[in-house]
Order: C-alpha cells, then structure tokens, then sequence
C-alpha cells in the first residue's frame, strides 16, 4: 500500500460515517441507496431510503407499484427522472432478469439510470469488483492531494480523475477503500473549511503546500439559469379541486400540479391581467376570485421558478374538457406534487385577499 492508501484506510477505521446502507451489501439495497442519492446530500437522503427500504424491501415490491406510488414516496427529494428510471430498472429486473442484477460493471452501466459512478458503487459493495468510485467528494480528495487542476467537469478531466481514481484504488479492498475514501471527503476533506491541521495527508498534500485548497478542485462551465414565471389556478367547484398531471418532456414529468399558466416577468407582476388570462386560457367564464397567494420560488440545477396561485370559486359546470381530474380534500394527499407546489399547500398563510 501507498502513503496515500494507507492513511485514508487508517482515518476510516475511526472515523467512518455509520450509515444504514452499509449494513447491507446486497445489489438492491445498494443501488436503491445509491439512486436516492445522486444529487442529495446524506442527511435528506436518510429518510428516503428508509421509507422506500420499508415499504420495498426487495426489488419485487418495486416492480409491483405504481409510478405514482414511487413519485409519491419521492415527492421532495427532486430530479424525479431519477424516480421515473428507478422504477423502468426495477420492472426491467424483474421482467427480464427473475430480479438478478448484473454482477459486474459493464453488465450495470446497461441498466437504466445507472452511470459509471453507480456501477462502480453497485460492483465493489456488493460484488468487491475493484473499480473506483469517483463522485464529487472523490474528486475533491484526488484534486487537492495531487494538485490536479484540470476541470472535474470537463472531458479531459473526467478521463485524468478515472484514472488516478482506478491507480490508487486498493484492488484487494475495493469495497472498503471506495467506502474510506468518500467519508474522507465527506468529513475530514470537505468542501469548506477543511481541518486540514488533523488530516493524515497533510505531508504530501499539495493544494495544502501551495495554498489552494479553496481553489480545488476546479469547475469550467458556469449554470445558466433559466427563470419561468407560473401562474397556478386552484379551481374550486363545490367540495372539488381539479389537477392536472405533467406529461410532458419538462421538469416535473409525471407529476400533479393545479392547471397552469406559464407567463413572463413583466405579466407575473401585473396581477390585475389574472382574470383575462384565466378566461383565454381555460374558457372559463363564471367564476370569482378568492385570492392571489404571495410569490412562492423554488430553485432548480438549471432553472429558478417563481409561482403564485390564483384561487378562484367556479359555477360553471364542465370542468373536464381541459383534462383535469377533480379531487376533494382528502384524496389531495395521494397525489405526488413538485416542491414548489407543497410548500404552497403546507404554508399557513395562504392568500392575499382581493376583497
């Protein structure tokens, strides 16, 4: 073993995260910990894989439900596509495979949803295939030790850290040493203030010796963001609300929402335009408004969305004709909503009078 093999071993005999996951080595529970995951910090994670390890203890009871079961149980932890190919791999698996995964690497990364750092966690976890894990507390670790600064986001970049990821990787130990390295990363290299006084590396650890470890490890492309600007109409028709599901290739996909009407800037702040909108939009003619809801927003990879909601009182008759489904109350809480919207249904203070 090398320096740096043997200190990332020795800082995880004491100080490895206890996770529940890792009671398992299993491929299920290791994939479905792992997609859960992706994009989510450990601690909101927790929960999630609890409830879905509860109520799908085996890769079986998933392929059983129904999409709107999983997108319900999902509801909150975002990227819903994640969802949407957990569920396509868990019938696929059951479907074609009696519920075996492929034992190895390459036989993962076929499967939907799965890229090359959930392959490698699957394949060294639950198989001991000694292929490096390299996910963002990996690279952070590899950056700073060996002064990498090319940018983990390009091409180049992605090849050079797969690399030295795979050369370093203790062979022999692949599940243990994918393990102490990412808790290293987690803990002991973290993305801010790292203790680096405590750390066993910090002999040869060159972002430290050249004072760069808040420069490492280095991103090219900047996000653009986009801004969307929703209008939410709460139609309310004696003890009825009506919803609709997104089923179209854009965020949310699959989910529930109250019938929409997406607007620019300068028409979301002109409240008073509302009305006509609603009547050019939906055909609705006998209504009155109830109330406009303050600006709700939420925050997405790529796009910022600001909401409001328009709640009106109907006494027109059809409803349907604009595929909405008419809910009362208590069937509410069936339906898997994106964040944006629950946070509006949860919040105590809900309208701004128009009276």
């Amino acid at each position: 073993m090398n320096y740096f093999q043997i200190n990332i071993l020795k800082w995880a005999k004491n100080n490895a995260r206890r996770l529940p996951w890792k009671r398992y080595n299993d491929a299920y529970t290791i994939w479905l910990s792992e997609v859960l995951l992706q994009q989510t910090r450990v601690q909101q994670g927790l929960p999630y894989f609890n409830a879905f390890k509860k109520k799908y203890p085996t890769v079986f009871e998933m392929a059983k439900a129904q999409e709107d079961e999983i997108l319900k149980l999902w509801e909150g932890l975002g990227y819903y596509a994640r969802a949407r190919n957990m569920y396509y791999t868990a019938q696929y698996l059951v479907n074609e495979c009696n519920g075996i995964f492929p034992e190895n690497y390459e036989g993962l990364l076929k499967l939907k949803g799965v890229g090359e750092y959930t392959a490698a966690a699957i394949a060294s976890f639950a198989y001991n295939e000694p292929v490096a894990v390299v996910d963002g507390n990996v690279y952070r670790v590899l950056s700073r030790f060996f002064g990498i600064k090319t940018p983990i986001d390009s091409t180049m970049g992605k090849k050079e850290f797969k690399l030295k990821a795979q050369e370093n990787l203790l062979k022999n130990k692949a599940a243990i040493y994918n393990q102490a390295i990412m808790d290293f990363g987690a803990l002991q290299c973290s993305p801010k203030k790292p203790n680096c006084k405590t750390c066993p590396l910090n002999k040869k650890c060159k972002a430290l010796q050249t004072n760069t470890i808040n420069l490492l490890p280095k991103k090219s492309k900047k996000v653009k963001q986009k801004h969307r600007y929703f209008i939410f109409i709460i139609v309310k028709y004696k003890d009825k609300q009506f919803l609709v599901k997104r089923t179209e290739k854009d965020i949310w996909q699959g989910l529930f929402q109250f019938p929409l009407i997406e607007v620019d800037e300068t028409v979301f702040l002109k409240e008073e335009q509302f009305n006509q909108l609603i009547i050019d939009n939906f055909k609705l003619s006998k209504f009155s408004f109830d109330g406009i809801s303050q600006a709700f927003k939420q925050k997405l990879t790529h796009q910022k969305i600001m909401a409001k909601f328009v709640t009106i009182n109907s006494s027109q008759k059809n409803h349907t004709k604009n595929n909405w489904i008419a809910v009362n109350e208590k069937e509410m809480l069936k339906f898997a909503f994106p964040k944006i919207i629950d946070c509006f249904l949860k919040d105590k203070v809900l309208h701004l009078n128009l009276k």
